[in-house]
Protein backbone atom coordinates (compact mmCIF):
# COMPACT_ATOMS: atom_id res chain seq x y z
CA UNK A 1 0.00 0.00 0.00
CA UNK A 2 1.31 3.13 -0.80
CA UNK A 3 1.71 6.04 1.68
CA UNK A 4 -0.81 8.37 0.11
CA UNK A 5 -3.18 5.63 0.11
CA UNK A 6 -2.52 4.80 3.78
CA UNK A 7 -2.34 8.23 4.61
CA UNK A 8 -5.96 8.55 3.21
CA UNK A 9 -7.02 6.09 4.83
CA UNK A 10 -5.68 6.60 8.34
CA UNK A 11 -7.24 10.52 7.28
CA UNK A 12 -10.76 9.29 6.72
CA UNK A 13 -10.98 6.91 9.77
CA UNK A 14 -10.43 9.46 12.58
CA UNK A 15 -13.00 11.53 10.08
CA UNK A 16 -15.38 8.87 10.50
CA UNK A 17 -16.50 9.68 14.47
CA UNK A 18 -16.61 13.43 14.34
CA UNK A 19 -18.86 13.05 11.00
CA UNK A 20 -21.33 10.53 12.12
CA UNK A 21 -21.55 12.95 15.73
CA UNK A 22 -22.13 15.49 13.23
CA UNK A 23 -24.86 15.05 10.86
CA UNK A 24 -26.29 12.54 13.56
CA UNK A 25 -26.47 15.57 16.68
CA UNK A 26 -27.45 17.93 13.81
CA UNK A 27 -30.91 16.10 12.66
CA UNK A 28 -31.56 15.29 15.83
CA UNK A 29 -31.13 18.48 17.35
CA UNK A 30 -33.96 19.54 14.62
CA UNK A 31 -36.52 16.69 15.79
CA UNK A 32 -35.88 17.68 19.59
CA UNK A 33 -37.05 21.35 18.93
CA UNK A 34 -40.09 19.98 16.78
CA UNK A 35 -41.28 17.70 19.36
CA UNK A 36 -41.09 20.72 21.78
CA UNK A 37 -42.96 23.37 19.89
CA UNK A 38 -45.72 20.36 19.66
CA UNK A 39 -44.39 18.75 16.39
CA UNK A 40 -44.66 15.01 17.04
CA UNK A 41 -43.55 13.93 13.13
CA UNK A 42 -40.18 13.17 14.54
CA UNK A 43 -40.78 11.52 17.17
CA UNK A 44 -43.54 9.12 15.48
CA UNK A 45 -40.88 8.33 13.13
CA UNK A 46 -38.17 7.31 15.64
CA UNK A 47 -35.94 10.36 14.52
CA UNK A 48 -35.12 11.14 17.97
CA UNK A 49 -32.62 9.23 18.76
CA UNK A 50 -28.50 9.37 18.57
CA UNK A 51 -28.26 6.48 17.10
CA UNK A 52 -26.45 7.40 13.65
CA UNK A 53 -28.13 4.55 11.23
CA UNK A 54 -31.32 6.37 11.81
CA UNK A 55 -29.84 9.89 10.47
CA UNK A 56 -27.24 8.80 7.67
CA UNK A 57 -27.65 9.16 3.92
CA UNK A 58 -24.87 7.10 2.26
CA UNK A 59 -24.10 9.44 -0.29
CA UNK A 60 -23.92 12.55 2.04
CA UNK A 61 -21.66 10.86 4.79
CA UNK A 62 -19.36 9.63 1.76
CA UNK A 63 -20.02 13.58 0.36
CA UNK A 64 -19.01 14.58 3.66
CA UNK A 65 -15.80 12.18 3.87
CA UNK A 66 -14.41 13.06 0.83
CA UNK A 67 -15.05 17.31 0.70
CA UNK A 68 -15.27 17.69 4.27
CA UNK A 69 -17.33 20.60 3.56
CA UNK A 70 -20.57 19.22 1.82
CA UNK A 71 -22.84 16.28 3.08
CA UNK A 72 -25.86 15.65 4.39
CA UNK A 73 -28.19 13.64 6.10
CA UNK A 74 -31.50 12.17 5.84
CA UNK A 75 -34.17 14.96 6.73
CA UNK A 76 -35.92 15.00 9.90
CA UNK A 77 -39.83 15.66 9.14
CA UNK A 78 -41.11 18.62 10.37
CA UNK A 79 -45.01 19.15 10.02
CA UNK A 80 -45.28 22.97 10.69
CA UNK A 81 -48.90 23.17 10.84
CA UNK A 82 -48.03 21.48 14.57
CA UNK A 83 -46.48 24.77 15.15
CA UNK A 84 -48.50 27.75 17.15
CA UNK A 85 -46.69 30.17 14.68
CA UNK A 86 -45.48 28.04 11.50
CA UNK A 87 -42.87 30.84 9.69
CA UNK A 88 -41.30 31.11 13.51
CA UNK A 89 -41.78 27.49 14.47
CA UNK A 90 -39.52 26.36 11.31
CA UNK A 91 -37.11 29.34 12.10
CA UNK A 92 -36.57 27.55 15.43
CA UNK A 93 -36.13 24.23 14.15
CA UNK A 94 -33.72 25.11 11.16
CA UNK A 95 -31.47 27.02 13.71
CA UNK A 96 -31.62 23.91 15.87
CA UNK A 97 -29.14 21.66 14.08
CA UNK A 98 -26.44 24.38 12.88
CA UNK A 99 -26.50 25.41 16.85
CA UNK A 100 -25.92 22.05 18.05
CA UNK A 101 -22.80 21.92 14.98
CA UNK A 102 -21.76 24.93 16.88
CA UNK A 103 -21.71 23.71 20.38
CA UNK A 104 -20.17 20.60 19.36
CA UNK A 105 -17.20 22.33 17.77
CA UNK A 106 -17.03 24.12 20.69
CA UNK A 107 -16.67 20.76 23.08
CA UNK A 108 -14.28 19.46 20.75
CA UNK A 109 -12.40 22.34 20.83
CA UNK A 110 -12.22 22.08 24.70
CA UNK A 111 -11.24 18.35 24.44
CA UNK A 112 -7.99 19.68 21.83
CA UNK A 113 -7.12 21.30 25.09
CA UNK A 114 -7.49 19.12 27.44
CA UNK A 115 -5.44 16.54 25.27
CA UNK A 116 -2.82 18.77 25.37
CA UNK A 117 -2.59 19.51 28.61
CA UNK A 118 -2.61 15.67 29.94
CA UNK A 119 0.02 15.42 27.21
CA UNK A 120 2.61 17.74 28.56
CA UNK A 121 4.96 15.69 29.00
CA UNK A 122 4.53 12.20 27.70
CA UNK A 123 7.28 10.40 25.77
CA UNK A 124 6.81 9.96 21.50
CA UNK A 125 6.58 6.30 21.11
CA UNK A 126 5.11 5.23 24.72
CA UNK A 127 1.35 3.81 24.90
CA UNK A 128 -0.10 6.82 26.32
CA UNK A 129 1.17 8.71 23.23
CA UNK A 130 -0.12 6.41 20.48
CA UNK A 131 -3.36 6.92 22.08
CA UNK A 132 -3.55 10.55 22.62
CA UNK A 133 -2.19 11.39 19.31
CA UNK A 134 -5.08 9.94 16.94
CA UNK A 135 -7.02 11.20 19.75
CA UNK A 136 -5.85 14.77 19.39
CA UNK A 137 -6.30 14.48 16.08
CA UNK A 138 -9.88 13.39 16.02
CA UNK A 139 -10.82 15.81 18.13
CA UNK A 140 -9.29 18.95 16.00
CA UNK A 141 -11.34 16.82 12.91
CA UNK A 142 -14.04 17.45 15.11
CA UNK A 143 -14.03 21.16 15.39
CA UNK A 144 -13.61 21.36 11.36
CA UNK A 145 -15.94 19.26 10.46
CA UNK A 146 -18.93 20.58 12.74
CA UNK A 147 -17.82 24.11 11.80
CA UNK A 148 -17.95 23.24 8.41
CA UNK A 149 -21.64 21.80 8.64
CA UNK A 150 -22.86 24.30 10.59
CA UNK A 151 -21.57 27.12 8.38
CA UNK A 152 -22.74 25.25 5.15
CA UNK A 153 -26.25 25.13 6.55
CA UNK A 154 -26.22 28.28 7.22
CA UNK A 155 -26.55 29.54 3.81
CA UNK A 156 -29.62 31.07 2.76
CA UNK A 157 -30.24 28.41 -0.21
CA UNK A 158 -33.19 26.08 -0.08
CA UNK A 159 -33.63 23.53 1.27
CA UNK A 160 -30.84 23.91 4.09
CA UNK A 161 -31.64 25.88 7.18
CA UNK A 162 -30.15 28.83 6.37
CA UNK A 163 -33.59 29.39 3.96
CA UNK A 164 -35.94 28.36 6.72
CA UNK A 165 -34.26 30.69 8.90
CA UNK A 166 -33.96 33.75 6.10
CA UNK A 167 -37.87 32.57 4.92
CA UNK A 168 -38.50 33.37 8.72
CA UNK A 169 -38.43 37.18 7.91
CA UNK A 170 -40.03 37.16 4.76
CA UNK A 171 -43.63 38.21 4.12
CA UNK A 172 -45.80 34.55 3.20
CA UNK A 173 -46.20 35.36 -0.31
CA UNK A 174 -42.22 35.57 -0.84
CA UNK A 175 -41.36 33.08 1.10
CA UNK A 176 -43.09 30.84 -0.30
CA UNK A 177 -41.90 31.53 -3.99
CA UNK A 178 -38.64 31.43 -2.24
CA UNK A 179 -39.05 27.71 -0.86
CA UNK A 180 -40.31 26.44 -4.04
CA UNK A 181 -36.34 27.30 -5.46
CA UNK A 182 -35.66 24.41 -3.45
CA UNK A 183 -35.98 21.91 -6.32
CA UNK A 184 -33.09 23.68 -7.75
CA UNK A 185 -31.24 24.37 -4.84
CA UNK A 186 -28.95 21.29 -4.20
CA UNK A 187 -28.05 21.45 -8.14
CA UNK A 188 -26.87 25.18 -7.75
CA UNK A 189 -25.19 24.02 -4.52
CA UNK A 190 -23.26 21.41 -6.85
CA UNK A 191 -22.19 23.91 -9.12
CA UNK A 192 -20.67 26.24 -6.32
CA UNK A 193 -18.58 23.05 -5.24
CA UNK A 194 -17.55 22.19 -8.57
CA UNK A 195 -16.20 25.57 -9.67
CA UNK A 196 -14.54 26.33 -6.09
CA UNK A 197 -16.94 28.77 -5.34
CA UNK A 198 -18.66 27.13 -1.95
CA UNK A 199 -15.48 26.54 -0.43
CA UNK A 200 -14.51 30.04 -0.95
CA UNK A 201 -17.70 30.83 1.01
CA UNK A 202 -17.59 28.07 3.70
CA UNK A 203 -13.37 28.00 4.43
CA UNK A 204 -12.82 31.25 5.44
CA UNK A 205 -15.06 31.87 8.56
CA UNK A 206 -14.23 27.58 9.25
CA UNK A 207 -10.76 28.66 9.62
CA UNK A 208 -11.26 31.92 11.42
CA UNK A 209 -13.56 30.43 14.15
CA UNK A 210 -10.85 27.14 14.16
CA UNK A 211 -8.00 29.66 14.98
CA UNK A 212 -10.52 31.50 17.86
CA UNK A 213 -11.32 27.58 19.24
CA UNK A 214 -7.84 25.88 18.97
Amino acid sequence: MSPDISQTIQEIALLVVPVLMAVTFHEAAHGFVANWLGDPTARLAGRLTLNPLRHLDVLGTLAFLITRMIGWAKPVPVDPRYFRNPARGMMLVALAGPAMNFLLAILFALSVHGIEYIAVGVVQGTMAYRILEPLLYMCAAGVTVNLALGIFNLLPVPPLDGSNILAGFLPPHMALRYQEFGRWGFLLLILLAVIGVLGKIILPPVSFLYQLLV
